[in-house]
């Protein structure tokens, strides 16, 4: 059964090193309630998306 991402939001912020253990932080916490956070960097920015599983 191929299971695919709903793209529910994304935000982009200054980026910080620690968004990253956030980020790890709410995947570990959320992923069996179906939500995946990912983070990709652009220069001085952070960009966070949602997704539901």
């Amino acid at each position: 059964m191929e299971s695919k991402l709903e793209l529910l939001a994304q935000k982009e912020f200054n980026y910080h090193d620690d968004l990253y253990q956030l980020v790890d932080f709410l995947n570990k916490s959320l992923k069996k309630k179906g939500f995946i956070f990912g983070i990709s960097k652009k220069g001085e920015k952070a960009l966070i998306t949602i997704y539901e599983t």
